[in-house]
């Protein structure tokens, strides 16, 4: 996270430069409301623990767990863009995003417990339904193109496979940094880059399979690439 908020001081230094010495550069031409469809490359990851409960607090059985996968997805968003002067703007919206970003791993804690199949069960957790609400400052760099930087508040469900409970809703913020071309017509394009970090989620076996005393704890991110089409009114 450290290394994304650099990047994005960074990036807003450098737009800071660019309109310093634009003088064609309008926001009006991006000011209104907009609504768009989004096309969006992520990367899931989680670092999180196995651990057991059976053994002593002083002494307990803990493997670290990493595991990622890539995904797509597709959604909707809608804001309002609020020009603050000649060429900066406040954007302000949300997005909703589906397509589930699965994260798995394979346990053998039951083995240890003397299971009778002999195989290595596999638990997953899937991310869908990412519901973000946002803002983005905004600089004009010409009449047709804009950066912005965005922070944002996000949501999204979260569904287990294997024999562990289900953990809540997880809830994350946002950092991105992203470009916005405009025409004449009120079509415009938004490219965008960022990442989300989740809260930390937890679940325990329910005894079947995996045991109750084992439990497992992780906390996502998602890093992704997006690109949106939409009209502006």
């Amino acid at each position: 996270m450290n290394k994304l908020i650099t990047i994005l001081s960074a990036a807003c230094m450098l737009v800071i430069v660019m309109t310093g010495t634009n003088l064609r550069a309008d926001s009006s031409n991006f000011a209104g409301p907009y609504v768009g469809i989004s096309g969006l490359a992520a990367g899931a990851g989680v670092d999180g623990k196995s651990r057991s409960s059976n053994d002593t607090d002083s002494d307990m059985s803990e493997d670290s767990v990493t595991a990622g996968q890539a995904t797509l997805a597709t959604g909707l968003e809608l804001g309002y863009a609020l020009p603050l002067g000649d060429t900066f703007l406040i954007d302000v919206g949300g997005s909703y995003l589906t397509g589930k970003a699965k994260i798995s791993h394979t346990t053998s804690d039951h083995l240890s417990r003397g299971a009778e199949d002999g195989a290595a069960d596999e638990i997953s957790f899937s991310i869908d339904k990412i519901a973000t609400y946002y803002i983005a400052p905004s600089m004009a760099l010409s009449d047709t193109a804009s950066l912005y930087v965005k922070w944002g508040h996000s949501s999204a469900d979260v569904e287990v496979t294997g024999d562990i409970t289900t953990p809540g809703d997880l809830i994350g913020e946002k950092l991105a940094v992203g470009t916005r071309i405009v025409l004449d017509s009120g079509l415009f394009i938004r490219s965008e880059a960022g990442y989300t970090e989740y809260n930390s989620i937890s679940a325990a076996g329910k005894g079947t399979t995996i045991t109750s005393t084992t439990s497992y704890s992780a906390q996502p991110t998602i890093a992704y690439g997006k690109v949106s089409v939409g009209f502006r009114f």
